[in-house]
């Protein structure tokens, strides 16, 4: 639980480059992680609820996508403290992107930072260009996707040896 606590002590520059709500009093913000101090918290993040808290990876959750210079990386964030992350990625020229590893620390949670993240993710692509975006979603958070505009296709198939449920959302619609 090393890694978990790291987290919590780690903070964000004030140049997030897009705010959302305040929860608590706190702003709730999302920006790229580019910086290797960024980079890290946004691992130590990840690791904290796909390795330590969900178990659905051994030892990492960290793949390919990972060291592709395509796939971007975001951070969010209650006030100054880092407490989210997603990353996506585009898969073809037509315009479709995935989004995935959506990752909120419990506490952060409360705070509702997920649905900023979810935001920024697609806003980030359709600034990119992208058409649509895909996501696998664990069945427990297919209702709170359906809230942020996303729609499920087909039924729940094995993705990383769970249940996840293939949505997608047309990105035409959140451009700038």
């Amino acid at each position: 639980m090393g890694e978990t606590n790291e987290v919590a002590a780690c903070s964000l520059s004030s140049s997030s480059v897009e705010s959302g709500p305040r929860q608590h009093g706190l702003a709730l913000t999302c920006r790229l992680a580019e910086s290797s101090e960024d980079l890290s918290v946004h691992h130590a993040i990840r690791h904290a609820v796909f390795v330590e808290e969900q178990g659905i990876f051994e030892e990492t959750d960290r793949d390919e996508r990972d060291v592709d210079p395509a796939t971007i990386k975001i951070l969010g964030a209650g006030g100054r403290i880092a407490g989210g992350a997603v990353r996506l990625y585009p898969l073809d020229e037509a315009g479709l992107w995935r989004g995935d590893r959506l990752a909120v620390l419990p506490a952060f949670r409360r705070l509702g930072l997920g649905a900023p993240l979810v935001r920024y993710a697609v806003w980030t692509a359709s600034k990119l260009g992208g058409e649509s975006m895909i996501a696998h979603i664990q069945p427990r958070n297919v209702e709170f996707f359906r809230k942020l505009g996303w729609r499920a296709e087909g039924r729940p198939e094995a993705h990383v040896g769970l249940p996840h449920q293939r949505m997608t959302i047309s990105l035409g619609a959140h451009g700038l």
